[in-house]
């Protein structure tokens, strides 16, 4: 490509696509970056090129490619090029993620807008999976998926929880006061205790049309008699005072329903 030429992300993929052989596909990281899904903490430094081949001839021998085996994958095209469906891709991502991160991953290919799959895919996927590394933490993950959230940092916070051993949260549920008036849409929620979780990123310092349809969202709860507990990054790197501050307002509405 000319030095002066605009940048595009897929430009490095369509290059390989040119050495690659048939039925080579691009797949980890690679896939997702392609088909525009966010990649958890731990590939997202990754910046070599993978790829899986249906057999070992047809692997490329490259300096930085990283050729897969593992027999045939589930494939489509994307953006003019050959990737492994975003379903293909959770299951090879379970052999390299950590657990946490693997939920996030699945999560972040089920957004509420634009998903790129459905957990029925993810389980069919990994249900007819056989001797596959990796498949027995995907099969674990499957139950903590969570279809339509909003970033990755609500999966980590709802994960925080689950893993200190409280009850896992509503996604995206909508609450409604006691005459059926609709009131909000809580990033996660406990509905029947009326425990609202928000999650705060830096669009909501930035933003300020954002922050206050918030405040609005969040008085409209707590005039309904929902308690709101907000979280931010801090509390899901440093988390004992968000798990405290939750288990806390479980206990006290649970004393008083």
């Amino acid at each position: 490509m000319r030095a002066d030429a605009p940048v595009d992300p897929l430009t490095p993929f369509h290059a390989v696509a040119t050495i690659l052989r048939d039925g080579v596909a691009f797949s980890h990281v690679s896939a997702l970056r392609i088909c525009e899904i966010e990649a958890p903490w731990p590939m997202d430094r990754d910046r070599r090129i993978h790829v899986v081949a249906p057999d070992r001839a047809r692997r490329p021998k490259r300096p930085g490619i990283v050729a897969h085996g593992g027999g045939p994958a589930s494939v489509m095209r994307f953006n003019g090029l050959l990737v492994t469906t975003p379903a293909q891709t959770w299951l090879h991502c379970s052999k390299v993620l950590p657990f946490a991160d693997l939920v996030v991953l699945g999560d972040a290919m089920m957004r509420r807008k634009n998903p790129a799959t459905s957990l029925l895919t993810l389980r069919q996927i990994t249900e007819a999976a056989f001797k596959t590394h990796g498949v027995i933490q995907a099969r674990a993950a499957l139950p903590y998926l969570r279809p339509g959230t909003d970033s990755s940092m609500e999966t980590r916070t709802r994960m925080v929880l689950v893993d200190a051993g409280l009850p896992c949260p509503a996604v995206n549920i909508r609450a409604y006061d006691e005459h059926g008036n609709f009131l909000a849409l809580p990033d996660m929620s406990y509905p029947d205790l009326r425990i609202a979780i928000e999650y705060d990123g830096d669009i909501h310092r930035t933003d300020r049309a954002t922050w206050l349809r918030d405040v609005e969202r969040r008085q409209r709860l707590e005039d309904a008699g929902w308690r709101i507990i907000t979280v931010t990054a801090n509390d899901v790197r440093h988390p004992a005072r968000l798990i405290a501050r939750v288990r806390t307002a479980i206990h006290t509405r649970q004393a008083t329903t």
